[in-house]
């Protein structure tokens, strides 16, 4: 019996999302939070949705533990750069104004690409347009921001539900800023939830010794 949900810190989510009309399976999940004063402030809950063919971009990794692979940048810029769909679905827990989500955004992936030397007048009209969009918005418990990254292009679909109602998409196709909003979930031991990449190794380690 297959489970249709896994629950994330008290958040289900769906052990398969179909996009496009393709099943990608829970690769991994976790939360993105912050100790203040030893108390445990929970932010988001995301789930990885990765098409099960990404295991074929791994085989190097074959034989490592989950714990080797969580600790290994390299294999996460594999998936990362891998040419199979990746979506990844973010639940909010504490609730939080569009403009902290986007600035939070916006200051990593402008970090990441002035680190390579990527951070150009095109890179910065993409990600004012990403801050523009979450600007207006608020989200409440359970909001849904989802990222869908398609495999044959280095673009991201953005979209998100507050209460409920789907509100209007954004598609973002630089692909430098792509790489680095793909980094900042997916980016191994600098990824923004460690809970996220630890089960996202681990999962994928079972899948690599099948």
């Amino acid at each position: 019996m297959v489970k249709n949900e896994v629950m994330v810190d008290e958040i289900p989510f769906p052990s398969q999302f179909m996009v496009n009309n393709k099943p990608l399976p829970l690769m991994g999940h976790g939360i993105t939070d912050i100790e203040i004063h030893f108390l445990q402030i929970k932010f988001t809950a995301i789930g990885v949705y990765l098409d099960p063919e990404i295991v074929t971009h791994l085989q190097q990794w074959k034989g490592k533990t989950g714990e080797e692979l969580t600790e290994n940048d390299e294999f996460f810029e594999a998936i990362v750069n891998a040419p199979v769909d990746k979506f990844l679905r973010v639940v909010v827990i504490k609730e939080i104004k569009g403009s902290q989500y986007g600035v939070q955004l916006e200051s990593a992936i402008r970090d990441r690409l002035a680190e390579v030397d990527k951070y150009e007048e095109d890179e910065e009209e993409a990600l004012e347009k990403i801050v523009e969009f979450f600007q207006s918005k608020y989200f409440k418990k359970d909001s849904v921001i989802t990222y869908y990254f398609p495999a044959t292009s280095g673009s991201a679909k953005i979209s998100c539900t507050i209460e409920g109602k789907e509100d209007l998409k954004i598609e973002v196709e630089n692909a430098n800023v792509v790489e680095m909003m793909k980094k900042w979930y997916l980016g191994g031991t600098r990824g923004v939830s460690p809970t996220t990449i630890s089960s996202l190794a681990n999962n994928i380690c079972v899948e690599l010794s099948k």
